[in-house]
């Protein structure tokens, strides 16, 4: 899909997480899994034995997940349903997962509650692995469908016709808005991050996109000190993970490395011309993920640039 097209679906995908509880969002999620992974099952109950306290679970990775989407969040709810599925799923099923994996329709984030949970859960079933699926990785996983099966997924038509977007990953709008308000010049002094400056040459990336990523790296220690402490850490995995996977998504479809850039722009901006203080705290984001190499590639080990590429 081109990005105007995946700008729409999540769009859309927004929506339906703003919609969908109890019954109809374990419906959405099993479309979206079965699209994914040939080897997941959508567990359905069946008379009295029920579901044996599992939604779904995946062959190959034995992962078994439990869907928890209420209206209206309880704490003791939470933790009610938490307590009782991961209980009844290591009475009934214990041979057949090793990971348990939380899924929610909570949009914020993961709620306090659960997060205590997994972590607590973890500590004391060690022979067991934990996750949580929430909003930013069903995301993750729509991203990677092609048209068709995203709009059986998400229950709608992908328009074809190009549009315009301003905002692209809202995910990143408390990031951008804080660099937008702290931010300062670079010292054109200051000494760069411990990242090879190879990785540049090797990715073809010259002009004007490889001074906007060395001037960016001069304050991506800004995005680190976001990111850093309490449950931000959780939040700084799953972006980053998004943008591996769109990452993958557009080298394949796009060869230049300066329209990959320019489609991982839009991916935080959207196609919308933003302001340049903006486009600015973009460039920064750019940069941090980039030393990270959650996008571009890595140069193997022992590979210099060719004659005539400057550092």
């Amino acid at each position: 899909m081109r990005y105007e097209q995946r700008a729409y679906a999540h769009v859309k995908f927004l929506e339906l997480m703003a919609e969908l509880y109890e019954n109809e969002f374990e419906d959405f999620f099993h479309r979206l899994m079965c699209s994914r992974y040939p080897d997941f099952l959508d567990v359905r109950t069946a008379g009295s034995k029920g579901d044996m306290s599992a939604d779904g679970l995946t062959l190959h990775s034995r992962k078994l997940y439990a869907c928890y989407a209420p209206q209206t969040v309880k704490v003791s709810k939470i933790r009610a349903k938490f307590t009782s599925d991961l209980a009844g799923a290591m009475a009934k099923r214990r041979d057949q997962f090793d990971t348990f994996v939380f899924v929610h329709n909570d949009r914020r984030g993961v709620h306090p509650e659960v997060s205590g949970m997994l972590s607590t859960a973890a500590a004391s079933t060690p022979s067991l692995r934990f996750e949580q699926m929430g909003s930013r990785r069903l995301w993750q996983e729509c991203m990677q469908l092609d048209q068709l099966a995203a709009e059986d997924v998400l229950r709608c038509e992908i328009p074809i016709k190009e549009m315009t977007f301003g905002v692209g990953m809202e995910d990143l709008e408390p990031l951008l808005k804080r660099l937008q308000d702290i931010r300062r010049e670079p010292d054109p002094l200051m000494p760069l991050p411990d990242v090879p400056i190879e990785k540049l040459d090797f990715n073809r990336l010259e002009g004007a996109d490889r001074e906007d990523l060395l001037r960016g790296m001069r304050q991506t220690h800004l995005v680190d000190a976001f990111y850093d402490g309490t449950m931000r850490e959780l939040e700084h995995d799953e972006v980053a993970q998004g943008f591996r996977v769109y990452y993958e998504q557009v080298r394949d479809e796009w060869h230049d490395p300066e329209d990959v850039l320019w489609q991982l722009k839009m991916y935080i901006l959207g196609n919308a011309q933003p302001r340049p203080k903006v486009l600015r705290a973009a460039l920064v984001v750019l940069a941090h993920f980039f030393e990270r190499c959650d996008i571009f590639e890595a140069p193997p080990a022992g590979w210099q640039p060719e004659i005539g590429l400057s550092a």
